[in-house]
């Protein structure tokens, strides 16, 4: 998570929402990271854990990410939620809960929904006071400007 802590940092002073995101295979080797770039590149789907994710596939050459773990500083989104069930990820351990659009347990809970064909073990409040301070003196900032 301390290697997450940084990469959402390091977000953060690109002006974008600070999120960091990291693959690790069972061996503990990071496969990909990521940050958010939702403002940055102005894209929609720019989220850490997207970029992470995308860039563990390359990095082994499949999109099975069977037997990884995805560590993130914020409780995945809907989107980010169904990109770990498509990439069949093990566990998501991440930091802050997301009480307006967390999909990991808090709003909803796609990670371990019955109905869908792959089950990803969810670890959250790792460092939690940590991610969220980052988060919210990102935001308190932005409403000073």
């Amino acid at each position: 998570m301390g290697h997450a802590l940084g990469l959402a940092a390091a977000a953060s002073r690109a002006g974008d929402v600070p999120v960091g995101a990291l693959v690790v295979s069972a061996a503990g080797e990071v496969l990909g990271e990521g940050v958010n770039v939702r403002e940055v590149e102005q894209d929609p789907t720019g989220h850490a854990e997207v970029r992470a994710l995308r860039e563990a596939a390359r990095h082994t050459g499949s999109w099975r990410l069977a037997d990884a773990t995805l560590v993130v500083t914020l409780e995945p989104c809907p989107m980010c939620a169904g990109a770990m069930l498509l990439a069949r990820l093990r566990t998501v351990v991440f930091g802050a809960w997301d009480p307006k659009a967390g999909a990991c347990g808090s709003v909803w809970d796609l990670a371990r929904d019955g109905r869908a064909n792959h089950w990803v073990e969810v670890v959250a409040g790792v460092r939690e006071p940590e991610c969220s301070r980052l988060l919210l003196d990102f935001f308190r900032e932005r409403r000073l400007r």
